[in-house]
């Protein structure tokens, strides 16, 4: 009985053990980490083009680059730095939009980095048509000289 004993004694231990010696993997955490994945601009005059600086950060230990950064369409422009983001460090991304077209929009972009990894931003707002004169022509003011 102590031999059955110390066999399911010892096969729990090394059971145990053998559990306990597995290396564990830890989660990736993804390097870029952007301050705001959106930006409402609200409404805007058509005609007027927009721009809005988007931050993100390497939180990770090696540099990071962003390889490229891409447009939805031909009316979004990003603008970035091709330096390597090093360890802690901070770039901007400047998406510019040009409100040539009334309507709201969304419009997303693309963040190409580390070789494979993207992640998206994006902007949206609403282009109001502005009126062809800046203001109705005044004629109580002719009115007014006509006065005797």
């Amino acid at each position: 009985m102590k031999k059955l004993s110390f066999s399911i004694f010892l096969m729990f231990s090394s059971v145990v053990l053998f559990a306990q010696a597995q290396p564990t993997e830890t989660p990736k955490t993804d390097p870029l980490q952007v301050r705001e994945l959106s930006y409402d601009f609200g409404k805007i005059p058509q005609g007027k083009p927009v721009t809005h600086v988007f931050v993100v950060a390497n939180t990770g230990t090696e540099p990071l680059i962003l390889e490229n950064v891409q447009a939805s369409c031909g009316c979004t422009t990003p603008e970035w730095s091709k330096d390597p983001i090093p360890a802690g460090g901070t770039k901007e991304i400047k998406v510019g939009y040009n409100a040539a077209a009334e309507g709201a929009f969304t419009k997303s972009i693309s963040i190409f980095y580390n070789k494979g990894q993207v992640k998206s931003i994006v902007i949206k707002g609403e282009v109001w048509k502005t009126p062809e004169q800046s203001a109705p022509k005044n004629n109580s003011l002719s009115l007014l000289k006509n006065v005797n």
